[in-house]
C-alpha cells in the first residue's frame, strides 16, 4: 500500500489522503472507464523486506527479501537506493493493474494473499478481513506503515467509508409535538408530600399510587393549580387590604376630621395637670392621655376655633373622660373646673393657706400647720429666715402663679412647688449685689423691700416711686420721718387685716417688729409674695426726690410729694374724699 492508503489491520484512513472523503473516489472512475484517480502517473508499491525486530513470521513475505531504503526523485517517483527498485516497481505496478483490474472491470474482488501479517511485531492490531469493496484493502502496508492514529480523539472527524458501506441520509423527521410540561415545583405539585408517603411505604404503596395517579391524575392537576391560584389570590388580596389599609389612615390624617368623642363626657371624673407654657398640642396629648379627648388633633381644631382657647392658663383641671374636644376647651374655660390654687403678686401666705384647703377638701387650718412644721423640707434658699422675728418663714417664697391642688394632693408638695418656683427667679437676679447697692444688709431684704413696694403700690408706675420713697426713708439722713417707714401695709400684716382708716392711737401703742410708725427701718420679713414688677422696681427706682405718698381716693389713685406740706396737703384731700 502507499503511504495514504490503509493496511488490512485497524489503521484510520489518513487525513492527508487526497482521496479522503468522496472526491475522485477511484473505483468508481475506473468503474466508468475514466483517468485513473491519480491522473495517469503509475503509483509504486515497494515491496521491501522490512527490518525485523524478533520473529515475525517463518514465511517470508514477498518482495521483502532484503533491506532496502527508498527515497523520492525530482518527479515524486519511488526509488531505492540498492538498486532494485526497478525491478520491485515491476512487479507492484504488475500486481496492481492486475489487481485494479480483477477488481473495479470484472467486478470480482481478489484479496492479497502473498503473506500473512503477525500480530507480534510492530503492528499490534489483529488483522481484518479485506473489504471487497476497498481497492486497497489487499495491498500490503508500506515502509513506515505504522502511523499514529488520528481519529483516536473524541475531536477528530469520523473516518471515511468506502462506497459500498455507505448509508443513505435518513430523510428528514417531523418534529414530535411538544406537550406541556408539567410543574413540576412542590408548591403546586404537592410532591413533598407524596414523595413522603411514598418514601415511608416503597413497596406496597408505590404501585398503588401509581395506579391512583393514573386514574386520578388530571384531577390531582386541576387540584393543584386551583389551590396555587386560591394561594395567589389570597397573597395579592392581603398586599391590595394593607395598601388600602395605610392609603385610608394617610388620607384621614391629612384630609380627614380628627377622631373625636360626642357629648360632654360619660360621667367619669379625672384631674389633669397642664404645665407652665403648655402649648396646645401638648395640652392635647396630656388629655388625650387621661381618656378625656380622642385625639390632639380634635382637641387643636377646637381650641383654634374658640376666640378664648389662647387662653387656657397652666394648672391642674377636674374634667370628665370622653368629652367632646369643643366640650372640653368650654370647660377649661370655665374657673369652676380648674383645680388650681392661684398665688397673686402681693398675696399673703396666710391666704395660700386657706386657699389649698378648699382645694384640697382639708379642714382649716391644715397646710398652715403643714406651713410651719415642715418649712425647712421646701427648699427654701439659704439667705430666707435669717432674722428670728419673721412671723411666717415662707412668706416672700410662696411665688405668685397658678399651681395644680386636686383633692388627694398633699400641701407640703404644692408648697414646696411654689417655693421652687420663688428660688428659680429670684436666682435670675444677683440680689447679693443689689442689697450692696441699696445699703442693705442681705438678699431677704430686697425682697422685703419688694414685698412693701407691692403692698403700697396700685400700678406699674406707682411701683418705682414706691421704691424711691422706701430708700430715701431708710437713709440715716432722712429727718423727715427719721428713719421710719410708717407704712399702714405692715401693721395690717401684723394684725391679719387690710384697713385703710387705723386710728392714730393705735398705731402708736403698738411696739411690734412689724410697725413701722413706731420702729425705725425695715421689718422682720416680706410681708407678701411679691410679683416680678415689683420686684424689678425694687431693683431700679426712679430719683426725683420722693418722700411722701397718699392715695387721695382710697383706691387706686395714689399721689406722691416731696415735702411735708404737699404731703399735709395729701392727706387733706384724702379725708376730704373719704369722709374722714
Amino acid at each position: 500500500m502507499t503511504e495514504y492508503g490503509r493496511g488490512p489491520g485497524s489503521e484510520p484512513w489518513h487525513p492527508e489522503d487526497p482521496l479522503y472523503g468522496d472526491d475522485g473516489w477511484g473505483g468508481q472512475q475506473a468503474h466508468v472507464g475514466q483517468q485513473s484517480p491519480y491522473g495517469g502517473q503509475p503509483q509504486h508499491y515497494p515491496q521491501q523486506s522490512q527490518q525485523q525486530y524478533g520473529d515475525w513470521s517463518q514465511q517470508p513475505q514477498g518482495g521483502y527479501d532484503q533491506q532496502q531504503y527508498a527515497y523520492y526523485d525530482e518527479q515524486g517517483q519511488l526509488q531505492y537506493a540498492d538498486g532494485h527498485g526497478q525491478q520491485a516497481h515491476g512487479q507492484a505496478q504488475q500486481q496492481y493493474d492486475q489487481q485494479y483490474d480483477q477488481q473495479y472491470v470484472g467486478h470480482a474482488p481478489q484479496q492479497y494473499h502473498q503473506g500473512t501479517w503477525d500480530a507480534t511485531g510492530t503492528h499490534g492490531h489483529v488483522p481484518y478481513a479485506a473489504d471487497p469493496g476497498d481497492p486497497y484493502g489487499q495491498q500490503p502496508v508500506a515502509y513506515g506503515g505504522e502511523q499514529p492514529d488520528f481519529y483516536g480523539t473524541e475531536d477528530a472527524y469520523p473516518p471515511p467509508e468506502p462506497p459500498g458501506r455507505r448509508r443513505p441520509e435518513p430523510e428528514p423527521q417531523p418534529e414530535p409535538a411538544v406537550e406541556e410540561e408539567e410543574e413540576q415545583h412542590p408548591f403546586f405539585t404537592g410532591a413533598d408530600d407524596d414523595g413522603d408517603e411514598g418514601d415511608d411505604d416503597p413497596k406496597g404503596r408505590r404501585g398503588g399510587g401509581r395506579g391512583k395517579e393514573a386514574k386520578g391524575g388530571k384531577g390531582a392537576k386541576k387540584r393543584r393549580s386551583g389551590c396555587a391560584c386560591l394561594v395567589v389570590c389570597l397573597v395579592f388580596g392581603g398586599g391590595a387590604a394593607t395598601v388600602g389599609y395605610f392609603g385610608w389612615h394617610f388620607y384621614q390624617n391629612r384630609f380627614g376630621a380628627a377622631p373625636d368623642y360626642a357629648g360632654s363626657g360619660n360621667g367619669e371624673t379625672v384631674t389633669v395637670q397642664i404645665p407652665k407654657g403648655a402649648g396646645g398640642y401638648e395640652i392635647g396629648r396630656r388629655l388625650k392621655e387621661a381618656g378625656v379627648v380622642k385625639s390632639v388633633d380634635a382637641f387643636v381644631h377646637a381650641q383654634t376655633q374658640n376666640p378664648k382657647g389662647d387662653t387656657i392658663q397652666a394648672g391642674a383641671y377636674t374634667l370628665k373622660k370622653e368629652m367632646s374636644a369643643a366640650s372640653c376647651v368650654l370647660l377649661m374655660l370655665d374657673p369652676k373646673s380648674q383645680a388650681n390654687v392661684v398665688v397673686t403678686p402681693g398675696e399673703r401666705a396666710a391666704k395660700v393657706y386657706v386657699d389649698l384647703d378648699k382645694k384640697l377638701g382639708l379642714s382649716a387650718g391644715t397646710s398652715k400647720k403643714v406651713a410651719r412644721a415642715e418649712y425647712k423640707n421646701l427648699g427654701l434658699p439659704s439667705y430666707a429666715n435669717t432674722n428670728s422675728k419673721i412671723m411666717d418663714p415662707l412668706e416672700g417664697f410662696l411665688y405668685p402663679g397658678t399651681y395644680p391642688a386636686a383633692k388627694g394632693m398633699k400641701p407640703d408638695a404644692i408648697l414646696k412647688q411654689m417655693v421652687a418656683a420663688a428660688k428659680e427667679e429670684y436666682a435670675t437676679y444677683d440680689l447679693v449685689a443689689e442689697a450692696k447697692k441699696y445699703d442693705l444688709d442681705n438678699p431677704l431684704q430686697v425682697i422685703t423691700v419688694a414685698s412693701l413696694v407691692q403692698a403700697e403700690g396700685k400700678t406699674h408706675d406707682d411701683f418705682r416711686k414706691m421704691a424711691e420713697v422706701i430708700y430715701n426713708r431708710l437713709k440715716p439722713t432722712n429727718t423727715e420721718t427719721n428713719q421710719k417707714l410708717q407704712f399702714d401695709s405692715t401693721f395690717n400684716y401684723l394684725k391679719g387685716t387690710s384697713n385703710i382708716h387705723i386710728s392714730e392711737s393705735e398705731i402708736n401703742s403698738n411696739r411690734d417688729p412689724y410697725n413701722t410708725y413706731t420702729q425705725k427701718g425695715l421689718p422682720p420679713g416680706p410681708i407678701g409674695n411679691p410679683g416680678e414688677d415689683a420686684l424689678k422696681a425694687a431693683l431700679n427706682p426712679t430719683d426725683d426726690g420722693w418722700m411722701y405718698f397718699v392715695a387721695t381716693d382710697g383706691v387706686n389713685n395714689t399721689e406722691f410729694a416731696k415735702t411735708n406740706d404737699e404731703f399735709e396737703k395729701l392727706k387733706e384731700k384724702f379725708n376730704a374724699n373719704s369722709g374722714n
